[in-house]
C-alpha cells in the first residue's frame, strides 16, 4: 500500500526530508548499502566484511532503545532515567509550539536545571517498537483468486483493520501492519506510546543549524544540532532498562558503526514506469507548490518580528524540502540514474521469464504497473490541487479531518478510510485536540494561496473550484473562512467530534460548512485513484514483490516505510570538490568558517560561544561522517558502535546523496552526525549543563533531581 502513502507524503510535507542518500548504485555485495529490518539484518555482510555478528541480545536492546518521532525523525534512549536525544530540527516543531512573542525558545534555546523546571510538549508522541510478527500468509490468504484487483485491495485493507484491531485489543500497545517489498511481505509492528514528553535541552537555533541553508546537505559541517527530552508516564520520568551508554571518544576513522533509525520513505524498488511518473509529473508539481508557498510565509514574515517568529518553523521545513527534493529530480533528469534503473529492471524481468511458472505468475505486473501509471498521470493535477493539504493550512486540516471523522467512525472498522480504524484514533485524536498554537493571519495567507493554485491549475469551471469558490476571489474566501472559524480552540473540536454526524452537520463554523461542501469531491478523487491505480499497482506490486524472492531470495532490503530499520558503515572521508572531505570536523573549523566570513550571517555564532571559547578545547571532534545508509526520517537516529554505545547522532546526509531515494551510491554518499564528544563539551563548557552530563554520561547519582 506503498504507492497510495507516497502522493499523500508529497501532499503533506514533514521534516522527514533531512538526511536523504545518493545514487549511481553499486552492487549490493559491495557497497554498505541497506536499511535493514531487525527481523533480517545483514549478518552475512557484517560477518564476511568486518567480522563482526550481532548477537540476538544486541539487536533487542539497540530496538527497544531506539525511539520514533511520530511527527517525523527519530531518537534514542539515553539514560536509565527517560532522557530521548534527538536533532534540534526534528524537536524544532515542538520548541515552536511551546514558544510565545516573549519566550522564543528556537531561537534562544532551552535548558531546565532541574525536572520540575522541563516543559511539557504540546503534542508529541513517541514510539518504540516492542514486538514484529509476520503476518503474510494471513493478509495474502484474504485475496481470493477469483476476485478482480478493486475487490482484492478492499480484502487486503479489511484483514489489515482488523488485524491491527485485534492486536490493540490484546495488547494495549500501537498496532501498525507494514508492507514490505511491495507487498511482498506484511509485518505487525507493535509500539509502545509515550504522549507525556518534556523538553530538557536545545541549543540556540543559529549553532543547531549553523551555516544556514548554503550548508544545508553538505559537508564539511558545523552543526550543534541536537535537543534532549525526558519521557513520562503517570507523572514519573520513566525507568529504562534498554539504553544507549554513551562514548564520548566516538568513533575512529574506519571504524564499524550503525544508524538504528527510522527512514521515510524510499523509491529504489520502484519501476521505471513509476520513477517516470515522478519525474515527470510529480517532482515539478510538488517544487512549484513549495517555492510559491516559502514566498507567501516570507511575505507574512515581512510584516514584524511576531509574524516572523510565527512563520519561521514553517518556512524552515520548506526550504529545505525544496532543497531535498530539487536534489532528487536533479538525479533523475540524469540519463545515467535511468539508464541504470532501465538495466536493472530489463535484467529483473529476463530472469522472470526465463522461467515459464515465474513467467506466468509475475511476469505481466510490469506492463500493468505502466498502465496503471498512465491513468495516474491524466488524473494527477485533478488528484492533487482538489485538495486543502497542499495549502499547509492548520485550521482547513482540522475541518477536513472532523468532517471525514464523524462519517468514517460509524462504518465498520474494515470500510473505514486509512487514517481512521481504530487501531488510528488515539493518535488521531491526541493531534486533533492539541493545544498548539494556531496564527490565523498566517493561516489566511497560506489557505488563499493554497485556493489560488488550485483555481490557477484546474480552471474556473472545474466543479472543486465552483464549489470552494463561488466566483469568488481566493482572497476573500480563505478571510471569511478563517476570520469566522472558531476551531483555533481545541475544546471546540473535541466537541463536534464527541456530537458526531449531528454536531457537524448542523454546525454554522465556516470552515466546517466549506469542508461539507468540497469534501465530497475530494474523496471522489481518492476513490478514482483507489480503483484505478492503487488497487492495480498494490496487486502487481506484490507479484514483483514475491518475484524478487524467488529470484533473490532475501538477500535484499525492503524499500523504507517509516518504521525501525539498521543500517551500517564505516567512518569514512570522501573525494569533493577536487579534494579529500575530512573524516570529521572540529571546533577549530567552526571558529574558521565564523571568521573567514567575516562573521556575518548565516555564519555568525551565539554570544556564548565567542564568551566561552576559551573554556573548549578546540580539538574536539564536532561532526563526522559515515557511509551509513539513510534517508529522510533518520535524521535524530543514533550512531553506535559494535558495542552498542552512542558516538554521535545523525542529523544530515551530503550533497551528494540527495538522489539515495531511488539509488546509493558508497563512494560519495555520506551521512553526518554530531560527534558525541561535542555534544558533552558544549553542555558542560557552554551550557553551564554539567548535571545534564552527567547523567548522559551515567555519572549521575541514583537521587538527583536534576534535569
Amino acid at each position: 500500500m506503498k504507492k497510495a502513502r507516497r502522493h499523500y507524503r508529497i501532499l503533506m510535507l514533514t521534516t522527514l526530508t533531512l538526511g536523504l542518500l545518493v545514487w549511481y548504485g553499486t552492487s549490493h555485495s559491495i557497497a554498505d548499502e541497506g536499511m535493514w529490518t531487525f527481523d533480517n539484518p545483514p549478518l552475512k555482510q557484517l560477518k564476511e566484511r568486518y567480522n563482526f555478528t550481532p548477537t540476538q541480545e544486541w539487536l533487542d536492546h539497540v530496538r527497544l532503545s531506539s525511539v520514533r518521532f511520530n511527527d517525523g525523525g527519530s531518537g534514542s534512549f539515553v539514560s536509565p532515567h527517560g532522557l530521548v536525544l534527538t536533532n534540534h530540527h526534528v524537536g524544532r516543531d515542538q520548541l515552536q509550539k511551546i514558544s510565545t512573542s516573549q519566550k522564543d525558545y528556537v531561537k534562544s534555546g532551552f535548558y531546565a536545571k532541574t525536572r520540575a523546571e522541563e516543559l511539557k510538549t504540546t503534542d508529541l508522541e513517541l514510539n518504540v517498537l516492542v514486538s514484529m510478527e509476520n503476518i503474510t500468509e494471513r493478509v495474502q490468504s484474504s485475496v481470493r483468486k477469483d476476485m478482480n484487483e478493486k475487490q482484492a485491495l478492499e480484502a487486503r485493507k479489511a484483514e489489515i483493520a482488523k488485524i491491527e484491531k485485534e492486536s490493540l485489543d490484546a495488547t494495549g500497545l500501537r498496532s501498525e501492519v507494514v508492507p514490505l517489498y511491495q507487498g511482498g511481505e506484511y509485518w505487525l509492528y507493535r509500539y509502545k506510546e509515550y504522549t507525556d514528553v518534556r523538553l530538557v535541552f536545545a541549543p540556540e537555533q543559529q549553532i543547531a543549524f549553523y551555516g544556514g541553508d548554503p550548508d544545508n546537505f553538505t559537508y564539511p559541517r558545523f552543526d550543534l544540532d541536537m535537543a534532549i527530552f525526558r519521557v513520562y508516564e503517570n507523572g514519573k520520568p520513566i525507568e529504562s532498562q534498554h539504553y544507549l551508554k554513551w562514548n564520548r571518544q566516538g568513533a575512529p576513522e574506519g571504524d564499524l558503526v550503525f544508524v538504528s533509525g527510522h527512514p521515510g520513505s524510499t523509491d529504489r524498488l520502484d519501476t521505471v514506469a513509476q520513477i517516470e511518473t515522478q519525474r515527470d509529473y510529480a517532482y515539478p508539481q510538488t517544487l512549484k507548490t513549495l517555492k510559491q508557498r516559502v514566498e507567501v510565509l516570507r511575505r507574512y514574515s515581512s510584516q514584524g518580528p511576531e509574524q516572523a517568529r510565527q512563520a519561521q518553523g514553517l518556512i524552515f521545513s520548506l526550504e529545505n524540502a525544496i532543497k531535498a527534493y530539487n536534489g532528487e529530480y536533479q538525479g533523475l533528469l540524469d540519463k545515467n540514474l535511468i539508464a541504470k534503473k532501465e538495466k536493472e529492471e530489463r535484467e529483473f524481468r529476463a530472469l522472470v521469464e526465463g522461467k515459464p511458472d515465474w513467467k506466468k505468475e509475475y511476469g505481466s505486473a510490469w506492463q500493468e504497473i505502466e498502465t496503471a501509471e498512465l491513468k495516474e498521470r491524466e488524473m494527477l493535477k485533478p488528484l492533487r490541487f482538489r485538495s486543502l493539504q497542499r495549502s499547509f493550512s492548520e485550521l482547513a486540516n482540522y475541518a477536513q479531518t472532523i468532517v471525514r471523522y464523524v462519517v468514517e467512525v460509524k462504518k465498520p472498522d474494515s470500510e473505514r478510510l486509512d487514517g481512521f480504524h481504530d487501531a488510528q484514533l488515539a493518535s488521531l485524536k491526541f493531534l486533533l485536540f492539541s493545544n498548539a498554537p494556531v496564527y490565523p493571519q498566517m493561516e489566511e495567507r497560506l489557505l488563499a494561496d493554497g485556493l489560488r493554485e488550485s483555481l490557477e491549475v484546474l480552471g474556473p469551471n472545474d466543479p472543486f473550484i465552483k464549489a470552494a469558490l463561488n466566483d469568488r476571489r481566493p482572497a476573500d474566501t480563505a478571510h471569511e473562512l478563517i476570520t469566522g472559524t472558531k476551531l483555533a480552540d481545541p475544546a471546540l473540536r473535541k466537541s463536534l467530534v464527541e456530537g458526531g454526524e449531528t454536531a457537524v452537520a448542523s454546525s454554522n463554523d465556516p470552515l466546517i460548512v466549506f469542508v461539507r461542501k468540497v469534501d465530497p469531491m475530494i474523496r471522489e478523487m481518492r476513490k478514482s485513484f483507489e480503483d484505478n491505480v492503487h488497487s492495480v499497482e498494490t496487486d502487481a506490486g506484490e507479484k514483483i514483490g514475491k518475484a524478487r524472492f524467488a529470484v533473490y531470495g532475501k538477500a535484499i532490503y525492503p524499500d523504507a516505510t517509516f518504521t525501525l530499520r539498521l543500517a551500517y558503515g564505516t567512518v569514512k572521508s570522501y573525494s569533493m570538490n577536487g579534494t579529500i572531505a575530512p573524516p570529521v570536523t572540529t571546533f577549530y573549523g567552526l571558529f574558521d568558517r565564523y571568521y573567514s566570513f567575516n562573521q556575518r550571517p548565516p555564519f555568525d555564532l551565539p554570544a556564548r560561544y565567542l564568551e566561552r571559547r576559551e573554556r573548549l578545547d578546540l580539538s574536539t571532534p564536532l561532526n563526522f561522517v559515515s557511509d551509513c545508509d539513510i534517508i529522510g526520517g533518520n535524521s535524530g537516529s543514533p550512531v553506535i558502535n559494535r558495542k552498542g554505545e552512542l558516538v554521535g547522532l545523525i542529523f544530515d546526509g551530503n550533497i551528494e546523496s540527495l538522489v539515495g531515494r531511488f539509488v546509493y551510491d558508497g563512494t560519495a554518499n555520506r551521512a553526518v552526525a554530531v560527534h558525541s564528544g561535542a555534544m558533552i563539551e558544549a553542555l558542560r563548557k557552554l551550557y553551564d549543563a554539567g548535571a545534564l552530563a552527567e547523567e548522559l554520561e551515567g555519572k549521575m547519582t541514583k537521587n538527583a533531581k536534576v534535569g
